[in-house]
């Protein structure tokens, strides 16, 4: 690995793309370098070293009738000096036409008169071959040949240290390996340990990316554990219902009791969606409390506190 550093738009045809293509494509923009690595580190390819690389515009217009886009394009060096270009394109099936990647570095290197490199990153074994294979253009002496990272070129993260130093490595673990349950608890320790600014994208990039079998992993494995991510996706979903419902009855009632019955229903609700064992003192506690805004502390401790009565520690402490 290389030190610390490694790891919507509508379709063409009018088509929304998936949440883990978009996810993807999220990660892949928001630290460009990345591309860079993936190709020098997984596959070897001898790129020119610069710490200038940048996001272009990824449409190429070859005239006006026909505009064509990409999903990401990186270009290396200066504004006024490019001299390499990647290509980066997410593929979850077999869809596209890989004589549109040939196109696609042919219209860039015209535009930018620089060598193109075209990556594409494919969870899927069968579409990772296909995208593999040598693309004849149609052009007489052009035959593009991608750089492809699949299930055997991403490794499956199971070491907590590595994932936690890479984390956009192991996100993409979880994306090819998902299956294997070490994988996933390997990803939800490594995020478990990170600085906190890291964990919500990262968590995100990974649940989109998945496959709704991955996804339940990662709910499982997050809600059986002690630490279950508020950030989550689920945690957001169960915490925005419990809100909603307190304020609603709320509402009803007109006064502040009809909140505070809501959001204790909230808490004894994802207490018991964690499976969590909940004492009969510490039910009676939260039911009969009538404050909001001590029922709004409990509720964000209730998704990640280790037992039911550890909601009302206060720095170690219990509060009754």
């Amino acid at each position: 690995m290389n030190g610390h550093h490694f790891a919507g738009s509508w379709c063409k045809d009018g088509a929304m793309p998936s949440a883990n293509h978009d996810a993807l494509v999220k990660m892949m923009t928001e630290r460009p370098a990345l591309a860079v690595e993936l190709l020098g580190t997984l596959k070897g390819a001898k790129l020119p070293e610069t710490p200038l690389i940048r996001v272009e515009n990824p449409s190429f217009s070859t005239r006006r009738s026909d505009d064509i886009s990409a999903d990401l394009v990186l270009m290396m060096g200066a504004p006024d000096h490019a001299f390499h270009a990647i290509i980066v394109e997410a593929q979850f099936d077999r869809s596209k036409e890989p004589k549109q990647l040939a196109r696609y570095a042919a219209a860039l290197w015209l535009m930018q008169q620089c060598d193109v490199t075209v990556l594409v990153i494919c969870p899927n074994r069968k579409d990772a071959a296909h995208y593999a294979a040598p693309i004849e253009s149609g052009l007489t002496g052009y035959r593009l040949q991608a750089q492809v990272l699949g299930p055997d070129d991403i490794p499956p993260i199971i070491d907590s240290k590595l994932a936690a130093d890479h984390l956009e490595l192991a996100t993409l673990s979880v994306m090819m390996h998902g299956r294997n349950r070490k994988v996933v608890e390997t990803f939800a320790e490594a995020i478990r340990d990170s600085p906190f600014e890291h964990r919500p994208k990262y968590y995100e990039y990974a649940y989109n990316m998945s496959t709704p079998e991955t996804r339940r992993l990662l709910k499982e494995i997050s809600m059986s554990s002690t630490y279950w991510p508020v950030f989550s996706p689920f945690a957001k979903e169960h915490y925005g219902r419990g809100k909603a419902e307190g304020e609603a009855i709320g509402k009803a009632e007109g006064k502040a009791e009809g909140k505070a019955e809501g959001l204790a229903k909230a808490i004894l609700t994802t207490l018991a969606f964690r499976q969590l064992d909940v004492p009969d003192d510490v039910r009676e506690r939260i039911s009969s409390c009538t404050d909001p805004m001590q029922l709004e502390t409990w509720l964000n401790r209730s998704y990640t506190t280790p037992a039911a009565d550890a909601l009302f520690d206060e720095d170690g402490e219990k509060t009754f």
